[in-house]
C-alpha cells in the first residue's frame, strides 16, 4: 500500500476531547472516525489490527475445539423474555418494534441465541461437550461511553458458549479456556494480563475470572496480595476485617452534636477515630424506593455490586424525604422504627465503645455495642477491600489496589439460561437434565486500544509484530531524487512479491512530515532510503520501539529486512 493512497489523515495535535493516551493516538494517527457517542468507524490501519486479532482468536477457539457460528444482531424479545432478562436488564439493552410491532432488541451479548441454536441438537448425552463461538457487532447503550475504544457502545466481541453435561467437565474445560486467553494475550503483545476473580454481574453464575491489563488508566480497581497469588476485582474482593473488643466497656450514651451530619465532622466533634465508628448508607430499591438502611464501620466505603447481589434487586441512593422516617445525618441502628431493609456489615461484629447515630436530629450515641444493644443481628460482608487489608487468601496485611482495563472475561453460567430457556438432554440412565454453560468473552476494538495504551511512546503507537497494521514501512527521503526512487521502488515490489506487508511512503514531503506519520502508524520495521544513504550504499533500518537499527549495504537490505521479520 502508497502511503499517499491511504484514506485518512494525520496530524500532530492532540484532540482537545481525548482524556487517553490511546484515543489521543487513534484519532491522529487516522484509525477511528467519531460518528456518535461511543460510536467509531474504522479506517484501514484499524481494520488491519482488528482482522489479525479476530485471527488470533479463531485460531485459539479453533485449538480448544471451538465452532464459529454466527448469530444475529437483532433477535425477538421473547427470546430474552424466556430467560428473564428482557425485564431484569434496564436502559443498556436497546428496544424497539418492527414494522409489525414486534419487539425487538440489539443484542449486547448472546447467551439466549446460543442455547436457541443448539436447543433441538443438544438432546442427548452423547452430543456433549461442545463449544460455539462467533465474532460479532454488539451493541450496548452504555451510559458514559469514554476513551476512546475502551469504553463504547457498538463494539465487536469475540463470545464462545460451551455445554457439558458435569460440573466437572465445565471446570475441566473453563481451565482449558483459561490457558487459550493466556495464549491469545501474549500472542497479541500483552503477556503480562493478569486473571483476577471478578462478579458474574447480569451474566449469572458464580464463578467468574476478568483478563485484566494494568494501567493507571483503567477503570476497574483490582485487589492483589504481594504475598501470594490472590487477585480478584474490588467488587468480588471479600473484606477481611478482624476486630477486638475493648474491655473496658462503655455505656450507650447520647449526646448532643449541634450541625455535625458527617463521619468526619462527628468524629473531630467527639474526639473519635473513624475506625471506632458506626456510619449508615442509605439506598433505595429500584421497584418501589423502598428504604435499605446499610451500617458499617466509618472508616470503610460500600461495595454497592456486593450488596445488589445481596438483596437480588437493582438500588439507587437515595433521596430521604422528610416523611421518610430518616433524619439524614443522624442514623443509627439502637431505636430506627420504620419499614426499612435494615442491614449489617462484618466490620461492626465484635466491636464496642462506637459512635453512631442517634435517630434525631443534633444527636448522637456513643458506647454502642451493637451484640449488647440490639437483638439478632447478622453480619455480612458489604465493604471494599482497603489498601494494606487483609488478604482472603493468606491472611496478611499485604493488599494493594491497582487499576486495570479488562480485556476479557469468563463465567461459569450453571444452569441459569438452559434451565430458564427449557433445554434440556436425556442422560445415559434415560434421565431428563439442563445442561451446563460456559461463557467466555473478548472485545476486539477494547483489545486494540489496551494494547495501544500500555504500547506507545510521545509519538505514537508501538504495534506488537502480531496485530501492527504492516510489516514494514518504506520511508523513500526525497524522492525527486532519481536512484531513491528507483531502489525504493524496487525494495517495495520485491518485498511485495514475498507476502511482506508494507506501507510504502513515497510523497515528496520532508523527512520531518514522513517520520511523524510512520511513528503514529507504528509499524514495527522501518526502512529508510535517502540520497544520504545511497551514496554511502547503505539501507537505514530500525524498529520502532528503538530497540535496533542497523546500515545494511544495499546489496543485502532486501535479506536483512526478511531475516529480522
Amino acid at each position: 500500500m502508497k502511503l499517499d493512497r491511504l484514506v485518512g489523515e494525520r496530524f500532530k495535535e492532540k484532540p482537545s476531547d481525548c482524556v487517553v493516551e490511546s484515543h489521543a493516538l487513534m484519532v491522529r494517527g487516522g484509525y477511528i472516525k467519531y460518528v456518535a457517542n461511543g460510536i467509531y468507524s474504522s479506517y484501514t490501519p484499524l481494520k488491519r489490527i482488528t482482522r489479525k486479532i479476530e485471527q488470533i482468536l479463531r485460531e485459539e477457539m479453533d485449538k480448544i475445539d471451538g465452532q464459529e457460528v454466527q448469530f444475529p444482531v437483532v433477535m425477538p424479545a421473547s427470546l430474552w423474555e424466556e430467560s428473564g432478562r428482557y425485564q431484569s436488564i434496564g436502559k443498556e439493552m436497546a428496544r424497539f418494534s418492527d414494522r409489525n410491532e414486534s419487539p425487538l432488541v440489539l443484542g449486547m451479548t448472546h447467551e439466549e441465541a446460543a442455547v436457541q441454536l443448539v436447543r433441538e441438537y443438544g438432546q442427548s448425552y452423547n452430543k456433549y461437550p461442545f463449544m460455539i463461538y462467533q465474532i460479532q457487532t454488539k451493541f450496548r447503550d452504555e451510559a458514559r461511553p469514554k476513551s476512546g475504544l475502551i469504553r463504547v457502545r457498538e463494539f465487536t466481541m469475540k463470545d464462545a458458549y460451551s455445554f457439558h453435561t458435569s460440573q466437572e467437565d465445565l471446570e475441566q474445560y473453563y481451565d482449558k479456556c483459561h490457558k487459550a486467553y493466556e495464549r491469545i494475550f501474549a500472542r497479541a503483545g500483552i503477556p503480562e494480563v493478569i486473571s483476577v476473580a471478578s462478579d458474574s454481574g447480569m451474566m449469572g453464575g458464580k464463578i467468574s475470572h476478568e483478563f485484566m491489563l494494568l494501567t493507571g488508566i483503567g477503570e476497574d480497581s483490582i485487589a492483589i496480595c504481594s504475598d501470594c497469588d490472590y487477585k480478584a476485582n474490588l467488587e468480588a474482593a471479600e473484606n477481611i476485617v478482624i476486630n477486638q473488643k475493648s474491655e473496658n466497656a462503655e455505656p450507650l450514651t447520647k449526646v448532643h452534636t449541634p450541625d455535625k451530619h458527617t463521619i468526619e465532622e462527628v468524629c473531630e466533634f467527639l474526639n473519635a477515630d473513624a475506625k471506632n465508628s458506626c456510619k449508615a448508607v442509605v439506598y433505595q430499591r429500584n421497584a418501589d424506593d423502598k428504604y435499605i438502611v446499610l451500617f458499617l464501620r466509618g472508616d470503610l466505603e460500600v461495595n454497592e455490586t456486593k450488596l445488589t447481589n445481596h438483596l437480588g434487586f437493582e438500588i439507587h441512593p437515595a433521596v430521604i424525604s422528610e416523611d421518610s422516617g430518616l433524619n439524614a445525618g443522624f442514623i443509627g441502628p439502637v431505636g430506627l422504627d420504620g419499614d426499612f431493609i435494615v442491614l449489617y456489615d462484618r466490620s461492626l461484629k465484635n466491636l464496642n465503645n462506637l459512635v453512631c447515630g442517634a435517630n434525631e436530629i443534633d444527636y448522637h450515641y456513643t458506647g454502642l455495642d451493637l451484640d449488647r444493644d440490639l437483638e439478632n443481628v447478622e453480619y455480612y460482608d458489604f465493604a471494599k477491600i482497603q489498601e494494606g487489608g487483609i488478604c482472603p487468601k493468606c491472611g496478611k496485611h499485604s493488599i494493594t489496589v491497582s487499576r486495570g482495563i479488562e480485556v476479557g472475561n469468563i463465567f461459569q453460567l450453571g444452569t441459569k439460561y438452559t434451565k430458564a430457556m427449557n433445554m434440556t438432554y436425556i442422560d445415559s440412565e434415560g434421565k431428563s437434565q439442563y445442561p451446563i454453560m460456559g461463557c467466555y468473552g473478548i472485545g476486539v476494538g477494547r483489545l486494540a486500544a489496551a494494547i495501544c495504551e500500555v504500547s506507545h511512546d510521545d509519538y505514537g503507537p508501538i504495534w506488537p509484530k502480531a496485530i501492527a497494521p504492516y510489516q514494514v514501512h518504506l520511508c523513500a527521503v526525497r524522492p525527486d531524487d532519481q536512484e531513491v526512487k528507483s531502489f525504493a521502488d524496487k525494495l517495495y515490489q520485491d518485498l511485495l512479491d514475498k507476502g511482506v506487508e508494507v506501507i510504502y511512503d513515497d510523497r515528496n514531503v520532508s523527512a520531518g512530515i514522513m517520520f511523524s506519520d510512520a511513528d503514529l502508524l507504528g509499524v514495527p520495521l522501518r526502512v529508510i532510503v535517502s540520497p544520504r544513504n545511497i551514496k554511502q550504499g547503505v539501507v537505514e533500518i530500525k524498529t520502532r520501539d528503538k530497540s535496533y537499527s542497523a546500515n545494511p549495504s544495499m546489496d543485502v537490505a532486501f535479506e536483512e529486512i526478511l531475516k529480522l521479520l
